[in-house]
């Protein structure tokens, strides 16, 4: 190899450089329809559900963890409508009614108005200022009703 000539000019390298136009990545991505990702937040309503719906599917380990190691509470079932897949229970020792997804009910049957349940809580992200019933499970059917099971067959308590 022969060395550089030194007759001619040398031209020093050229610094990297950012493009011109910048990227225009924003996250998290806007979603139509979920109030989570809204710019303008309203405060949530007395009863409004949490959007997106928090399911154990979606739920984090560590949120799996710390509710099933915190104490039981008793309540009654408000409401619950298996179509639209989530329902509220009240509390036994008062205070605001508590969200409960279908995913998290345990045992053999749809819960109905007044059927007595045990729940652990988890809070409900983004914010965790919420709530949600974790691990519910019927303890005492309310007489008189007719009860449903997850497979569709209807009896009577």
């Amino acid at each position: 190899m022969s060395d550089p000539d030194p007759s001619l000019p040398t031209v020093p390298p050229l610094p990297l450089t950012s493009p011109r136009t910048p990227l225009q990545l924003s996250f998290p991505f806007l979603r139509e329809g979920s109030r989570v990702w809204e710019k303008e937040r309203k405060p949530p309503q007395p009863g409004e559900l949490p959007s997106p719906l928090p399911t154990k599917r979606t739920r984090t380990y560590s949120a799996t963890v710390r509710a099933k190691s915190g104490p039981v509470f008793k309540g009654v079932c408000k409401n619950f409508s298996r179509s639209q897949g989530h329902g509220f229970i009240r509390p036994s020792h008062g205070g605001e009614d508590i969200f409960v997804h279908i995913s998290d009910i345990e045992g053999e049957y749809v819960p109905m108005e007044g059927d007595e349940v045990t729940y652990k809580v988890c809070p409900i992200p983004p914010k965790n200022q919420k709530i949600q019933a974790v691990d519910v499970v019927i303890t005492h059917l309310n007489p008189g009703t007719k009860h449903e099971t997850w497979s569709g067959q209807i009896i009577s308590s």
